[in-house]
C-alpha cells in the first residue's frame, strides 16, 4: 500500500461522523428546543397578555386581595411541584434572602394587589399599558444613583413613554372629579414603581440561586402576607364558588403565573435579552386587543395614542441595549408573573 493511500483510508472514515455523528444530532435536539422555547414564549405571552381581561372578570366574582392570594399561592402549588419533579425542592440561600423579599413583596405582592385594585375602577386594557411604564422609573434611577451612562436613544424612549402617560390620564381623558378613577391611575403608576426597583435590584445584584428555584419561595412570601392583610382588609374569603371563579384562578395561577414563568424563563436561556425585552411588549399590546375583543372595552383616541407612545418608548427603550453593555430586561425580570409580571 502506497504511502498516499495508507493516509486517504484513514481520513476518509475520520470524515464520517462529522456527518452522522453525535454532534449533529446534539445540533438538531437544540435546534428543536430553541423552537420550542420561542414557541412556549409567543404561548406565554398570548396568555400574560389574556391575564387582564381574565383578572377583570374574576374581580367580579372576588375582592382583589383574596383574589391576588389565590393567584400565587395556586402559583406557588404549581411551581414547587415543578421542583418536585425535577428532582427535589430547592432552598434558598442565605444569599438569596434579599431578592426573596424584594420580588415576594414589591413585584408579587404590592405589584398584583395594586393592579388588582386599581381594575376594580379601571378598564383591563388602559390598566395592562400603565403597569408596563417601568421605564419612566429604571432609567433615571440608572442615572442617578448607579452613575449608568445612558444612549440618546433610551432617552428618548423615556420622553415618549411619560408622553403617553401624560395623555392616558390628562383631563380630556379621565375624570378628574372621580377620586376612586384618579387613585386607581396612580396605583398602577405606583406598581410599575415596585416593578421598577426589582427590575434595578436583579441589574445590579446577583442571587446566588436561578430565578426558578427562588420564585415558588418568592409567591409563598407573597401569599404569606397577602392573606392576612386580605382579611382585615376585606373580611372573611370573598370568593363566590362559581364556575367563572374557578376558571379566572386556574387561570391566573397555574396558568399565568406558573406555566408562563416557566416558559419565559426557558426562553431566556435561548434567545439574547434585548430580543426577550423586545418580544415582552407583546404582553400589553395583546391585553388592550383581548380587552376590546372580549370585555367590549371601548378604543378612544388617548388610550390608541398613550399606548402607541408608551410602547414606543418601551421599545426604544429594549432597543438601546444592543449599544449599552448594561441591559435593561423589560419582560417580567429574572423572577415574575410577570410579567406580570403579570
Amino acid at each position: 500500500m502506497s504511502i498516499n493511500a495508507a493516509f486517504r483510508g484513514p481520513r476518509l472514515a475520520a470524515r464520517v461522523p462529522t456527518l452522522v455523528g453525535p454532534s449533529t444530532f446534539a445540533g438538531d435536539r437544540a435546534r428543536d428546543r430553541r423552537l420550542l422555547s420561542i414557541a412556549g414564549l409567543g404561548f406565554a405571552i398570548v396568555l400574560w397578555g389574556a391575564n387582564w381581561p381574565v383578572m377583570k372578570m374574576g374581580l367580579n366574582h372576588v375582592t382583589p386581595l383574596w383574589f391576588s392570594a389565590l393567584r400565587f399561592a395556586t402559583g406557588a402549588a404549581c411551581l414547587f411541584a415543578v421542583q418536585m419533579f425535577r428532582g427535589g425542592i430547592s432552598l434558598p440561600k442565605r444569599d438569596d434572602l434579599p431578592f426573596i423579599v424584594t420580588i415576594g413583596i414589591l413585584q408579587m405582592m404590592v405589584f398584583t394587589a395594586l393592579g388588582a385594585v386599581a381594575m376594580t375602577h379601571l378598564p383591563a386594557g388602559r390598566s395592562a399599558i400603565l403597569s408596563y411604564t417601568t421605564p419612566l422609573w429604571v432609567t433615571p434611577a440608572s442615572i442617578f444613583f448607579f452613575q449608568e451612562r445612558v444612549p440618546a436613544l433610551r432617552i428618548g424612549g423615556i420622553v415618549l413613554a411619560a408622553l403617553g402617560v401624560a395623555i392616558l390620564v390628562n383631563p380630556f381623558a379621565i375624570d378628574w372629579s372621580d377620586a376612586g378613577v384618579v387613585s386607581a391611575n396612580i396605583m398602577l403608576l405606583a406598581a410599575s414603581l415596585c416593578w421598577a426597583v426589582c427590575i434595578l435590584h436583579l441589574r445590579y445584584f446577583k442571587a446566588a440561586s436561578s430565578a426558578i428555584a427562588l420564585a415558588p419561595w418568592q409567591m409563598l412570601l407573597a401569599t404569606g402576607l397577602l392573606v392576612p392583610f386580605a382579611f382585615f382588609s376585606e373580611g372573611p374569603f370573598t370568593g363566590d364558588g362559581s364556575s367563572t371563579f374557578i376558571a379566572a384562578t386556574l387561570f391566573v395561577g397555574p396558568v399565568a403565573t406558573a406555566f408562563c414563568f416557566v416558559a419565559v424563563n426557558g426562553a431566556s436561556t435561548w434567545l439574547p435579552a434585548t430580543t426577550m425585552s423586545t418580544a415582552m411588549l407583546g404582553v400589553p399590546v395583546t391585553g388592550v386587543a383581548l380587552s376590546l375583543a372580549f370585555l367590549g372595552e371601548r378604543m378612544t383616541f388617548p388610550l390608541a395614542s398613550g399606548s402607541i407612545a408608551i410602547v414606543a418608548g418601551i421599545a426604544l427603550n429594549a432597543m438601546s441595549s444592543r449599544y449599552n453593555s448594561n441591559r435593561y430586561p423589560i419582560k417580567p425580570p429574572q423572577n415574575s408573573a410577570e410579567g406580570d409580571p403579570q
